[in-house]
């Protein structure tokens, strides 16, 4: 029996475009993608999520891969931004992650992402408030799909795999999840597609 839904956070709850910010300080376009590219295009955005890096080194390295002074302060700029540029929430996901409480099921945040995050996602995931825990990648060191970031989120909050259901957009993840005794969605960005799925699954209608 399902009694916790497991949400991914990006083009899940929330929707992101790599070089919003970037396109909120610039205007050119090779600018642009050299600055997206150095930026959030990079290993250094990786090691951001699996937490093995801090903010300003991780901006040093970036900055280092750039031609002229200006791009290196454009990507300044866009890195310390990106968290009020690049996401917002996805339409009508604040209303199913509301009506899910509401239904007496447990809420789950899993999300590949960095530190940052912790000070801001408050002000940027939908109905934030009905969750009842949030794991960031960033935290514990490690990402979906690899193992140890499931141990972690049923270690964390007493859960049973086989009682919660995890909504992911990457098939990789979702499959690492299943690994780890925990069934889930693909999501593709259907949100009728997904309450009927949810449906099926909890044996009730949900919307």
């Amino acid at each position: 029996m399902i009694k916790n839904i497991v949400f991914d956070m990006g083009k899940v709850l929330v929707d992101y475009v790599a070089d919003a910010s970037c396109r909120y300080f610039m205007t050119d376009e090779e600018e642009i993608k050299a600055v997206c590219t150095s930026v959030f295009i990079s290993p250094e955005w990786v090691l951001l999520d699996m937490g093995l890096i801090g903010e300003a080194e991780a901006l040093e390295r970036m900055q280092a891969r750039l031609a002229t002074d200006h791009q290196k302060e454009m990507a300044a700029l866009s890195f310390w931004h990106w968290h009020e540029h690049n996401m917002w929430p996805m339409e009508g996901m604040g209303e199913l992650v509301t009506k899910l409480k509401a239904m007496g099921l447990k809420l789950y945040l899993c999300s590949n992402a960095s530190i940052r995050l912790l000070m801001c996602y408050e002000q940027v995931i939908p109905a934030i408030g009905q969750f009842d825990g949030v794991l960031f990648s960033a935290e514990v060191r490690c990402m979906k799909p690899q193992k140890e970031i499931y141990e972690q989120l049923f270690e964390r909050f007493s859960l049973k795999p086989e009682e919660c259901y995890f909504i992911d957009d990457q098939p990789l993840n979702i499959e690492g999840a299943a690994r780890c005794g925990m069934d889930g969605y693909v999501y593709d960005g259907d949100r009728e597609k997904l309450i009927g799925k949810l449906g099926q699954v909890l044996g009730r209608e949900v919307l």
